[in-house]
């Protein structure tokens, strides 16, 4: 049996202020964004450059009981992790670009992490294992 991770769906304010951040500074690429009529949304969906795993469903909120959890879903946990085959590249090309970063990079015995926050506040690690790590390779 062989299943995947497909979307993760993240909270947003605004379709495009969201397609900036995710495409425009992190350079993820946009796999869809087609309207949908009958509810007066949009599927839009990105993914990681090259990546082969999971991607994110930009979802807007719809409802104001929905509002409240933009830049918080996961009650200030880091939300997200996003695995780099080269950190320092990738930690450099973000703070080129604005990233704000809450955590500075740090090794660990399973690798290099830094946490930062996306533009609404939820909290990410970027994360290069090492090469003996069970997820090294796995991804």
């Amino acid at each position: 049996m062989r299943q995947t991770l497909l979307h993760v769906a993240l909270v947003v304010r605004d379709y495009d202020e969201a397609l900036a951040f995710y495409v425009g500074k992190l350079g993820f690429d946009l796999i869809e964004d087609t309207y949908q009529p009958e509810q007066d949304k949009r599927w839009v969906v990105v993914a990681p450059p090259g990546g082969s795993s999971g991607t994110l469903l930009l979802a807007r909120a719809s409802k104001p009981e929905q509002e409240c959890f933009i830049g918080d879903q996961a009650g200030g946990r880091v939300f997200l992790f996003l695995k780099t085959d080269d950190f320092d590249r990738d930690y450099t090309r973000y703070v080129e670009v604005g990233v704000e970063f809450v955590r500075p990079p740090t090794q660990f015995d399973y690798g290099k992490v830094a946490v930062f926050k996306d533009l609404y506040g939820n909290l990410w690690d970027l994360v290069e294992h090492v090469p003996d790590h069970p997820l090294a390779e796995r991804f």
